[in-house]
């Protein structure tokens, strides 16, 4: 019993191994890692691989659902998202009106009381204020710029911008006080505008390479400075389809500490090849690429166990060095210490992965998805 008489509520987590292959046993005790009191529950992880839980900063919907047009589900989809390893995501609301957002916001607000799944750590506001040149799949009509619109900074995490906006940079300093991380994409800018973002505050990079221009020897661009600082980590979709594997190797070499795996999953991942839509807009699925009716791609059907693989084929990294990328990497690029991490204190989050697969995950010490029974131990 604690000091106040309260029951603990202890997990211990046995057999298991770590990414770098050593033996590695966790506690974790009211949610939290830690040192367990005597007693409490054990789970037999015996011959799987234990990593902190995937953090998912960019996520449009899946398994049908789509955050922008229905933010409600937002709790519909992180009950399954443990499925994927994931255990904290960023809802990801797409360039829409502000009522939209208002409305994610509220969503945000209204817990489920019997919510059992990934944790949202707030929303990811992907525009309005972006490049009509670079806007891709997002809707002409919202686009904006920032004198001309504005939102709270409730339950908001992430705000994807283009810095070359008028009034950009004002906004920048504004948010980032307001504790919002700050992300240059779907932009034009120029490397100098980039790297005044940086200067006022950005830290992210959303999806590299994409939605931005090339790089070239005398004009590097958005992509160029993100790549030189050492400030700011990058998003990137590791999906075959995106990139390049070269581009990937590019960005990974560059700043593999900074390098933040997301998958910016729609509607359609988890579900059948066909029609889907993200915010209002109609995309295709075939052939595992997700496309507008202009043929520019519209997000992705990744998860994240395929992307991390990906990934380590692609760089030919170790598993200890590319879990970086889904966990500790995405955490200090929002500024959270409490997650993607075995630390004691940190949030007691595990991945339990067979191979390539996830066969368990653990979100605060509570088991939120397992594949075999046979894994459950003492439970």
């Amino acid at each position: 019993m604690c000091g106040d008489d309260r029951p603990v509520n202890s997990l211990s987590v046995r057999g298991a191994i770590g990414a770098d292959g050593d033996p590695v046993e966790l506690t974790i005790v009211d949610g939290l890692f830690g040192i367990s009191p005597e007693g409490g529950e054990t789970f037999d992880a015996d011959g799987l691989t234990a990593v902190p839980g995937f953090i998912d900063l960019q996520v449009n919907g899946g398994w049908g659902h789509d955050f922008t047009e229905t933010p409600s589900s937002i709790w519909e989809v992180g009950a399954i998202l443990p499925s994927t390893g994931v255990t904290s995501f960023c809802p990801t609301i797409i360039t829409s009106p502000a009522e939209r957002i208002e409305a994610a916001q509220t969503a945000m607000a209204h817990r489920p009381a019997d919510y059992r799944g990934a944790e949202p750590l707030g929303l990811h506001v992907e525009g309005p204020f972006i490049s009509e040149a670079r806007r891709g799949t997002h809707p002409t009509q919202h686009l904006d710029v920032p004198p001309n619109a504005a939102f709270s900074p409730r339950h908001i995490a992430i705000v994807t911008l283009a810095p070359e906006l008028e009034g950009a940079l004002d906004l920048i300093r504004e948010l980032v006080g307001a504790g919002v991380t700050v992300s240059i994409g779907h932009s034009e800018a120029t490397a100098d505008q980039a790297t005044n973002a940086l200067a006022a505050g950005a830290r992210l990079g959303t999806h590299l390479f994409n939605a931005m221009p090339p790089i070239s020897g005398r004009a590097p661009g958005i992509a160029g400075a993100l790549l030189a600082s050492q400030m700011a980590s990058f998003g990137v979709i590791v999906d075959g389809i995106h990139l390049s594997d070269e581009s990937v190797r590019l960005a990974w070499n560059a700043g593999r500490d900074r390098f933040v795996l997301v998958t910016d999953a729609i509607s359609a991942t988890g579900m059948p090849a066909g029609d889907y839509e993200i915010g209002s807009v109609q995309v295709t699925v075939a052939d595992g690429a997700v496309r507008n009716a202009d043929g520019n791609l519209a997000g992705s059907i990744l998860t994240m166990p395929t992307g991390l693989a990906n990934l380590r084929s692609i760089t030919e990294a170790s598993l200890s060095e590319s879990v970086a990328a889904a966990t500790s990497n995405p955490a200090r690029a929002i500024g959270r210490h409490d997650i993607g991490t075995f630390a004691d204190g940190a949030r007691g989050d595990v991945v339990l992965l067979d191979g390539d697969s996830v066969a368990a995950t653990i979100i605060a010490g509570s088991v939120a998805f397992q594949t075999n029974e046979t894994h459950s131990g003492g439970i």
